[in-house]
């Protein structure tokens, strides 16, 4: 497809938080529960979209450690149409070359979703092209706690040095390893906050908050966002170009 313009700056890693999936069955007098199926029909939609605009990355966050706290009841469709997502489209995600990676901690997710993420990751394995990084019962604090508990295990066994801890080593600890750090987060849906999401990897990423919610987030909404981080300076600490 076109693009709708060129951005003037690279993104090669996006993260989108995809919020507003209540408020928008709510406002279709829908129950909620069809508001996060519908989320599920935008991910492969937008992921798309970013393969349009030459982004190789894109996470989505999908489900937080603090979901659990939401209805059983909505948790278990939240689930069921992750799995169904992946049942249709893994053919389309081998296809184009996308490699399936999943962060967060699998382990407590109902045994047949694990199954159907498993069976995605190990189909996608020998992908390069893209990347499609599920955030799925993720939390950032506890990625990080993790990631020290495994270095310090490394240094109590003698595998490592206390003074050979560098950014590279605690990156190379955490789920989304060999993944670069994102350029752009969005969140939709009006919320300005981060809610506990890649913190590490957002360190200097570009935020951008839109009020649309997830379900109706398609190409116009996407292009817009590439269209407020074209007007970003990424300095990185440094000084812009013109007061050097």
């Amino acid at each position: 497809m076109k693009r709708e313009i060129e951005l003037n700056k690279p993104i090669t890693h996006i993260a989108f938080i995809m919020d507003g999936n209540g408020r928008w069955a709510k406002s279709h007098g829908l129950p909620r529960t069809l508001g996060h199926k519908e989320a599920c029909n935008r991910i492969i939609e937008v992921f798309d979209h970013c393969k349009d605009y030459g982004i190789k990355v894109v996470s989505f966050y999908a489900f937080s450690t603090e979901n659990w706290k939401r209805p059983k009841s909505e948790i278990d469709h939240l689930f069921k149409y992750l799995e169904t997502f992946f049942k249709k489209e893994i053919d389309h995600l081998v296809r184009d070359g996308v490699r399936v990676v999943l962060s967060g901690d699998l382990s407590r997710l109902p045994e047949k979703t694990q199954k159907t993420c498993y069976k995605a990751i190990e189909m996608t394995k020998n992908n390069d092209t893209y990347v499609m990084n599920i955030c799925l019962n993720y939390g950032g604090k506890e990625e990080i706690t993790r990631a020290a508990r495994q270095i310090a295990e490394e240094v109590k066994e003698g595998k490592l040095q206390v003074e050979d801890i560098n950014e590279q080593v605690f990156e190379n600890h955490l789920y989304t390893r060999g993944l670069p750090n994102v350029d752009l987060l969005v969140r939709t849906s009006g919320e300005e906050r981060t809610s506990n999401f890649l913190p590490w990897q957002l360190a200097y990423a570009e935020f951008v908050f839109t009020k649309v919610h997830w379900p109706d987030f398609k190409r116009g909404p996407f292009v817009d966002c590439l269209k407020e981080y074209n007007n970003r300076n990424r300095r990185f600490g440094g000084l812009d170009n013109d007061k050097k």
